[in-house]
């Protein structure tokens, strides 16, 4: 197999400050200087690994090319937020929103700006930051290094083994970070069996043996538990904020039913009959719950309640809006009656429909059933009346005075206009005589 000419021991750069706190001009520019080599070095690294792999069996092939695809996943999300850095960094055009903005690209979650989430085999989908990721794509770039035989060979198994060294020692630092409980401990155990290899490899190597054929998969098992607890951080982190976001929505959902049994009691006050739903309690539901698999469970209880809220509040609110529907024609067509003449038995019928519609409407609750159906009969009525004639019902009538609609003596009708005299027939002109 062809040997790396690649330095397997160049790690990713140290990111400067945390989220929250901008990142000064300097910083960032040392940080995005060292990153650029590093992308560099490991798309060499992993172009590298890529030859190899197609020169192995295709069940070697088969074997390595997911893990392949995984890291080159890593790597372009990588890339992408370097180009973005470099953009915001503007060659040391840095301001106070630039520092902020740094920081945010740095430490913020790299699928912000992806189409896909990054993913691992053993995780799905994943979602870590910028410093992660490379910790990651060191961890796999390693592994697939080992894997395809372009690790160093035996004359450098001393910087091998300072190299496996420096991952237990970052494995250990994420193991502090893992809760108490089942996966520490395995973790944990895992990690001594890894030390007690690493002890006779070097006490091997010590005296003299050859340690090329151990150190491999030595190196293998190191990634791959380092890798494991860099994903078992980040989902962490993720079900955390998971979490604040669910306790959030249970505050809203908590206020919006207050407000939503304010507006029940509203509506039952104002009109009968008033509907009646159950408001449900999210209360009732418990606290939020920490493992993974309860908080889908309880997120999908609060979807349930906050679509039963949402029944609850147009309901509500389209009896009110009723109420004030009918409140609002019954002025509308009280003013187009006072401001129409009407004939003495129309105005009082359109008064006593008026006077029942405001002993209806001063009623508490109003009986909304009976204001409708008055409401309605009150504005066909005055429409009836206040409707202006067909014009042939005004010419057989005649003119309406305008000054008095009561009844006097019929005006005469007018004379029937005289047709002119008819006119003499022209004279026929005469042909002359030959």
């Amino acid at each position: 197999m062809p040997q790396s000419q690649s330095d397997p021991g160049t790690a990713a750069p140290t990111a400067p400050g945390r989220l929250g706190v901008p990142v000064q001009a300097a910083e960032a520019q040392t940080y995005l200087f060292a990153l650029r080599e590093w992308v560099a070095q490991r798309r060499a690294d992993l172009g590298e690994v890529d030859r190899a792999v197609l020169k192995l069996s295709q069940a070697e092939q088969v074997a390595i090319t997911n893990d392949l695809t995984v890291a080159l996943t890593f790597w372009k999300a990588v890339s992408d937020r370097l180009t973005l850095l470099e953009t915001t960094f503007d060659g040391g055009r840095v301001g106070p929103v630039e520092a902020e903005r740094l920081s945010t690209l740095i430490h913020g979650r790299l699928d912000s700006n992806t189409t896909e989430h990054l993913s691992l085999p053993s995780s799905g989908s994943l979602a870590v930051s910028l410093p992660e990721a490379c910790r990651l794509l060191d961890s796999l770039t390693r592994t697939l290094q080992a894997r395809a035989s372009l690790a160093p060979g035996a004359a450098e198994a001393a910087q091998r083994i300072t190299l496996v060294r420096a991952g237990l020692e970052r494995t250990r630092d994420q193991l502090a970070l893992v809760p108490a409980g089942a996966q520490r401990d395995d973790a944990a155990e895992k990690l001594t069996r890894l030390d007690r290899r690493m002890d006779d490899l070097v006490e091997r190597a010590r005296r003299g043996a050859d340690v090329g054929g151990i150190i491999g998969p030595l190196e293998i098992d190191v990634a791959v538990l380092e890798r494991d607890l860099i994903v078992a951080a980040a989902e962490r982190a993720s079900a955390a904020r998971s979490r604040v976001r669910t306790q959030q929505q249970v505050e809203e959902l908590d206020a919006r039913a207050a407000a939503i049994r304010a507006l029940e009691r509203a509506c039952v006050e104002a009109i009968t009959p008033a509907p009646h739903l159950a408001i449900p309690n999210v209360r009732a539901l418990g606290p939020v719950p920490q493992a993974a698999a309860e908080l889908t469970a309880y997120r999908a209880k609060l979807e349930r309640v906050s679509r039963a809220l949402d029944l609850a509040h147009e309901t509500y609110a389209a009896g009110l809006a009723e109420r004030d529907e009918v409140v609002g024609l019954v002025g509308a067509v009280g003013a187009m009656a006072g401001s129409a003449v009407l004939a003495p038995e129309v105005a009082e019928d359109v008064a006593e429909l008026r006077r029942r519609l405001d002993e209806t409407l001063a009623a508490r609750p109003l009986p909304i059933a009976r204001a409708r159906a008055l409401a309605a009969a009150f504005s066909a009525y005055v429409d009836a009346a206040t409707r202006p004639q067909p014009r042939a019902a005004r010419a057989v009538a005649g003119p309406v005075p305008a000054t008095s609609t009561a009844p006097g003596p019929a005006a005469p009708p007018p004379p029937a206009p005289r047709s002119p005299a008819p006119r003499p027939p022209a004279p026929r002109p005469q042909r002359p005589r030959p």
